[in-house]
C-alpha cells in the first residue's frame, strides 16, 4: 500500500501509513496575528480527521490551540515536554478538563509512542522552542519519525546541527521546511539550500519541502517576493545538486503523493 503525505499548506501535512492518520502542525486559519494566507484555501474539514496530532513545538504557526480544536474530542494530540504548562489554551484542550477535549501526550527527545501499527520517535530539532515573545525556555523544539510501512521524518523547524544524521536515523521520506514566512531566515531554519545539505546527510529516498509559500506578513506583499513563492523550486534545484538520488516530490495545497521507497 505504501505511505501517502498531503500537504496543507505551511507545516501541516497528513501522513497515511498503515491504516492510520498522522496530521503534523495543523494551522487551520486564513490569517494568524500579522500573517495572512496568500496562497491555497483553508484546508477543508478533511483535514482535521486524524488519528493522531504531531505538534513540533510551541511557536504560535505551530502549536494553535483554535486549530487543535477543530479535532475530533479523544485525538491524540504528541506535543512537546511542558507544552501545557506553557500555552494555557492548550490545558483547556486536555479531555481531563474538558469531555470534549484530547488526550495529550507530552515527550522529548528520544521519547516513542505507539499508535496502533505505528511508532513515533521524537526526535531533537535546532530551534528555540519556546512560546514567544515572552515565554520561558521550557519546551524543546523536535521533530518526529513516524515508522510503520515507510520511515517518515517530519523536521518541524529546525537548522542544520552536529549528529543529525545519527539523531534522526535511518529514514525513507523527509518532510523538511524550506522557506518561512519572512524574507529572512536565521540559522535555526532550513532554507532551499540547507535543506537540501540536510538531504545528503538524512539519505531519504524521497522529500517533500513544507514551510513556504502559504503564510506572509500582511502590507510586505510587494517586498522581495520570490521569497515567498521560490523555495520550493530552488530545493528542488539543489537538491538535484546535492543530493541526486532523492526524489523530490513538489506539492500544491491540498495535493497528495504515494513516494516510492527503496531500503
Amino acid at each position: 500500500m505504501g505511505t501517502v503525505i498531503t500537504w496543507w499548506g505551511h507545516a501541516t501535512c497528513t501522513v497515511e501509513d498503515s491504516g492510520v492518520r498522522v496530521l503534523t502542525d495543523p494551522l487551520f486559519v486564513r490569517r494568524l496575528a500579522h500573517l495572512r494566507r496568500r496562497l491555497g484555501a483553508v484546508p477543508p474539514a478533511g483535514a482535521t480527521v486524524a488519528d493522531a496530532v504531531l505538534v513540533s513545538h510551541l511557536h504560535s504557526d505551530h502549536l494553535h490551540p483554535r486549530s487543535l480544536a477543530r479535532l475530533a474530542p479523544g485525538t491524540l494530540l504528541i506535543v512537546p515536554r511542558d507544552a501545557a504548562r506553557s500555552v494555557s489554551g492548550l490545558r483547556r484542550l486536555d479531555c481531563r478538563r474538558n469531555p470534549a477535549g484530547l488526550r495529550i501526550t507530552e515527550v522529548d527527545a528520544g521519547d516513542e509512542v505507539k499508535i496502533g501499527p505505528l511508532r513515533v520517535r521524537a526526535v531533537p530539532a535546532r530551534h528555540d522552542g519556546r512560546r514567544l515573545p515572552v515565554g520561558p525556555h521550557r519546551s524543546p523544539a523536535l521533530g518526529y519519525v513516524i515508522s510503520g510501512e515507510s520511515r517518515t521524518y517530519f523536521a518541524g523547524d529546525t537548522g542544520l546541527f552536529d549528529g543529525m544524521a545519527d539523531a534522526v536515523g535511518p529514514v525513507d521520506v523527509a518532510l523538511l521546511p524550506v522557506g518561512g514566512w519572512g524574507p529572512h531566515l536565521g540559522p535555526e531554519h532550513l532554507d532551499a539550500e540547507r535543506a537540501a545539505q540536510a538531504l545528503v546527510r538524512l539519505a531519504p529516498s524521497a522529500a517533500v519541502p513544507v514551510h513556504y509559500g502559504t503564510y506572509w506578513p500582511i502590507g510586505l506583499d510587494g517586498v522581495r517576493p520570490h521569497e515567498f513563492f521560490s523555495p520550493g523550486d530552488e530545493f528542488v534545484r539543489n537538491a538535484a545538486r546535492l543530493a541526486p538520488k532523492v526524489t523530490v516530490h513538489l506539492l500544491g495545497h491540498g495535493e497528495s503523493v504515494r513516494p516510492e521507497v527503496t531500503r
